[in-house]
Order: structure tokens, then C-alpha cells, then sequence
């Protein structure tokens, strides 16, 4: 399998950054959906939270990234079978993806720096606040954070399905593609 993309298939780098970024969006979501739950006496109370924290500083530089390596790497032609309308809506579900998910890490980034503190991630090294204490923003930022995300799982969702409707219905090579089987 090559590397890089060609006009037909998926390098296997976009492969990898695909599902890893894919693995770690629901990952988070679930970890998120998880954390509110928590009482101030649950063993995972401080726990979940960090690693929520430092998986999403990783993602954001996976993320960005992506973005470089699809500048770099233009993605494959559509499909023949490809109608003008699937190609645009496509091109659209990719690019507000894109957004949603730099909207969803830099407002989680702002919940957890609008006290001016610091995030480790994982110990390895920390990212500091960038605006220092600024009063309410963890909750401005909390409300982006928690329709950003829901927005990407609903989209990532329907992205998924429309996948599945090109294996199933149009038996096409768009997921296959993606899986960097078949041509």
C-alpha cells in the first residue's frame, strides 16, 4: 500500500489518521458523556477529566496534522458513480467536520484554561492558558464545547451511514477506499 494518495486510493497515512481521529472523537464523546455524571467522590472525579484533557490536546495536533497532510495530499477523484450532489455534500460533511472539531478542542481548551491554570498532558509537558483568568468563559466555552460535540458525533454519524450506503446499496468502492482494500 503506498503512502501518500493517489487519484484513486487512500495512502495508507490518511488511513491511519482517519481511524485514529475517528477512535479518539468517540472515544471523548463517550469519555464527556461519561465524566458529567461524576460525583466530587467518584475515583475518576479528577481522573477522567485529564485524560479526556490530554487526549484532546493530542488530537488537535493529529488534527492539524491531518489538515497539512490533506494540503499536501489531495484526496482521490470521486467515483465515476459519484452524483454532482453526493461530491458536494461530501465536500461540505468534510469541511464542517474540519470545523466542528477545531470549534470542539479550542473550547475545550478554554473551559479548562479560563482559571488561568495550565494542561498536562499526561505529564509529558503542558500547554498553558493562552487568555488567563477570564471570568464565565468556562461557561461560554462549555455550552460551544457541548453542541460542538454533539454536532460532530450526529454528523460523523451520518457520514458513516452514507458510507455504509455506498458498500450496501451502490456497491461502490467508497468505503473500501477508506479501509485500503480493493480498487
Amino acid at each position: 500500500m503506498q503512502v501518500r494518495n493517489s487519484s484513486s486510493q487512500f495512502g495508507v497515512v490518511s488511513i491511519i489518521v482517519h481511524w485514529l481521529v475517528a477512535l479518539a472523537v468517540f472515544g471523548l464523546f463517550g469519555l464527556g458523556y461519561y465524566m458529567v455524571g461524576l460525583s466530587y467522590y467518584d475515583e475518576w472525579y479528577r481522573q477522567a477529566p485529564d485524560i479526556h484533557r490530554s487526549i484532546g490536546i493530542l488530537l488537535f495536533i493529529v488534527v492539524l496534522f491531518r489538515v497539512v497532510w490533506r494540503l499536501a495530499n489531495p484526496v482521490p477523484r470521486p467515483l465515476p458513480s459519484h452524483t454532482r450532489w453526493e461530491v458536494i455534500s461530501a465536500h461540505l460533511a468534510h469541511g464542517l467536520l474540519y470545523i466542528l472539531l477545531f470549534v470542539a478542542m479550542v473550547s475545550g481548551y478554554l473551559i479548562s484554561t479560563a482559571d488561568g491554570s495550565s494542561i498536562s498532558v499526561f505529564n509529558w509537558f503542558e500547554v498553558p492558558s493562552v487568555t488567563g483568568q477570564v471570568k464565565g468563559m468556562e461557561d461560554v466555552a462549555g455550552d460551544v464545547h457541548y453542541w460542538s460535540t454533539w454536532a460532530i458525533v450526529v454528523l460523523a454519524g451520518v457520514h458513516a451511514l452514507a458510507a455504509i450506503k455506498h458498500h450496501i446499496m451502490d456497491k461502490d468502492n467508497t468505503l473500501r477506499r477508506m479501509l485500503g482494500v480493493g480498487h
